[in-house]
């Protein structure tokens, strides 16, 4: 059954469980809500924001939030390292890319002054700011980071010209301590750690994404609280154990998910359920 006739049998605007959720329907908790307001406040004066925790806790839906408030915000200018493993050639060829600046990626002092120049030219008449969003920021060389904090700031680092959002696992954060790159850690003013989350926590947000999809019965309350003690604290395994349940309701074509579905989806599987009656029957094996 195709995607589109899933949505149409349960009445759903979107898939709740797809990665491409529409942005503005995402869930906010009212942590998140206040480290958006702090980082908009930071964009506009310049310097580092960090957003770290561990893999399928929410980075990536955070900076797909934050990219799209601060894109919103009229003398804000954002761009995304769409590799963030590149090299330092490779980084300013991006950069002049993003940022509509002709450079020669073998003269990186070129770039550099080419970069800065812009910047404040257009901050000096128009409070234009630049934004550079970093995800997977575990994968940039130590050199393209330190780079980055060379050329956010200016007037022996008493002015920032460039805001920079960093987003990665906890390896970024075991990487600060590395001595090239403590200056760097100790420039981020505003920091978000995303953790494990509550079986409640995750109950609202799943509430909030059913409701936002235009279904909010699509699910039992008891297969919603089944599924937020069972999914470990962890966005991504929610979302995949749903989409495993949607895929499972739409081929049996039942009207609500329930919990003999999870069950039936998550349950003992019909190979240990077979092996446990041949053990039963086996020689010596009566019950």
């Amino acid at each position: 059954m195709s995607l589109h006739k899933h949505t149409a049998l349960f009445g759903l605007k979107w898939d709740p469980f797809s990665p491409d959720v529409p942005t503005e329907s995402l869930f906010v908790p009212p942590r998140v809500e206040h480290f958006f307001f702090r980082a908009e406040q930071q964009a506009r004066q310049g310097g580092f924001i960090l957003v770290t925790g561990d893999v399928g806790c929410g980075k990536s839906t955070v900076m797909r939030q934050l990219h799209q408030r601060l894109g919103l915000v009229s003398d804000l200018v954002t761009g995304v390292l769409t590799r963030p493993q590149s090299d330092l050639s490779d980084f300013y060829r991006e950069m002049g890319d993003l940022f509509d600046v002709p450079l020669r990626p073998h003269n990186r002092w070129s770039g550099y002054k080419a970069l800065r120049e812009k910047w404040l030219a257009h901050q000096g008449a128009t409070l234009w700011r630049p934004v550079l969003f970093v995800d997977e920021a575990q994968q940039t060389p130590s050199s393209v980071l330190s780079e980055l904090r060379l050329i956010s700031s200016t007037n022996l680092d008493s002015r920032a010209v460039l805001t920079v959002v960093l987003c990665g696992d906890t390896r970024l954060t075991e990487r600060f301590r590395d001595v090239d790159l403590v200056p760097l850690a100790s420039r981020i003013r505003v920091r978000l750690v995303q953790e494990a989350l509550t079986p409640k926590e995750l109950y609202d947000c799943l509430q909030h994404l059913l409701t936002q999809a235009g279904n909010p019965q699509l699910m039992t309350a008891g297969l919603m609280s089944t599924l937020c003690e069972h999914a470990l604290g962890n966005y991504r395994v929610l979302a995949n154990m749903g989409a495993e349940l949607l895929a499972a309701g739409a081929r049996a074509e039942v009207s609500q998910l329930d919990e003999r579905l999870y069950l039936e989806v998550f349950g003992p599987s019909s190979r240990e359920k077979g092996r446990g009656r041949s053990q039963s029957t086996a020689p010596g094996g009566r019950s």
